[in-house]
């Protein structure tokens, strides 16, 4: 078995392992990440040699922390990151090359018909029907994004949103609020077999479809990290958040992933927070006392146009993976319409959690 995985702000890790009774046998790990001494290669491989093939990750990196010589040095590797290709492997994971990419990047769409091409698309991808997607976002109106499990009145000022005009969506992933204008915002979506994240933690899947992301930024002179569980920050301060929603597949398919990722081009952070209510405790845990300060955009550190932006994120993730251009079909549309209409404007989704 044949498992890969990309140390987020690291290197490639490579696995190659059997499994013989029920345990890990002939273990080969290879990468273009750097090991120092030679012998702690061997030091890995023997630890995974005899485990159990249900030990989880953290359980694998514990065995090699513990068989790795005094003084070891790993660079772009991780005893846990050979650990998830470990399992990826185990769990015949696919990878990025492995698909045939579609980019959708259409004109500007209504908020609630965002939420429900979000869902149509990633059904889609889950029945087979549709290739891997990449999709940018165009706003055709201000609006507010809730996560699914959120309460309206507690994040929400409704008051200043009627004021500026701003509709209130939410969508069908987690996480949290987030404020949107065109022009002033970049938003994408990835809707992926599960396969590509087959044998990742929840927590390691944010990081693993982020990773291009940052290699994006990386190209436009911004170093970027990924800050966990679902952020990535600069030393200016937060410049995304992702979510995402695990979608099952018609007849017991494997299903799909829906990640999407709202980064903040530039922002009138006074009319957010009219719009937001913003509690003291997010802003703990986030080390400031203002919520300007927890968003950093990207105009002020690209210096370039948004569409500049926008362009070199697809052309580093056509680089990468490969990507052709591709459209919502009419069919998809006309679901994702009446999707937009029963469901993500009616009061009862909008309001589920008061």
């Amino acid at each position: 078995m044949h498992g890969e995985y990309k140390v987020p702000g690291g290197k490639l890790v490579v696995v190659d392992v059997d499994v013989v009774d029920g345990v890990l046998r002939h273990a080969r790990v290879a990468g273009d990440f750097f090991l120092e001494p030679d012998e702690a290669l061997d030091a890995v491989n023997g630890a995974l040699e005899g485990a159990l093939a249900d030990t989880d990750a953290t359980g694998l990196a514990a065995r090699i922390e513990a068989a790795l010589p005094e003084g070891t040095v790993m660079y772009g590797l991780t005893a846990e990151g050979v650990g998830i290709a470990v399992r990826r492997a185990l769990a015949h994971a696919t990878d990025w090359t492995d698909y045939d990419w579609q980019l959708v990047h259409e004109g500007p769409q209504p908020p609630a018909l965002h939420m429900a091409l979000d869902e149509v698309l990633t059904h889609e991808v889950a029945a087979g029907r549709r290739p891997p997607t990449l999709r940018v976002w165009e706003w055709a109106s201000p609006a507010v994004i809730i996560g699914s499990f959120q309460s309206l009145r507690n994040e929400v000022d409704a008051e200043g949103a009627r004021r500026h005009g701003v509709e209130v969506v939410r969508r069908i992933s987690g996480g949290g609020a987030m404020f949107v204008e065109p022009g002033n915002t970049i938003t994408y979506s990835l809707s992926v077999p599960q396969a590509l994240v087959q044998g990742l933690s929840f927590q390691d899947s944010y990081a693993y479809l982020d990773d291009w992301v940052l290699g994006a930024l990386g190209d436009m002179g911004i170093r970027a990290w990924y800050q966990p569980l679902n952020d990535i920050a600069t030393d200016q301060g937060k410049i995304t958040g992702a979510a995402q929603k695990r979608i099952v597949g018609p007849d017991g398919a494997p299903g799909a992933v829906l990640h999407h990722v709202t980064m903040s081009y530039d922002i009138d952070a006074d009319k957010m927070l009219e719009v937001l209510r913003i509690g003291k405790e997010k802003l703990s845990d986030k080390g400031t006392k203002s919520a300007k300060k927890r968003v950093d955009p990207l105009r002020r550190q690209t210096g370039l146009p948004r569409e500049a932006v926008i362009e070199r994120m697809i052309e580093s993730f056509r680089t990468r993976y490969g990507l052709t251009q591709g459209k919502v079909t009419d069919e998809e549309l006309a679901r994702a319409q009446e999707l937009a209409r029963t469901k993500f404007t009616a009061p009862e989704w909008v309001a589920r959690v008061p």
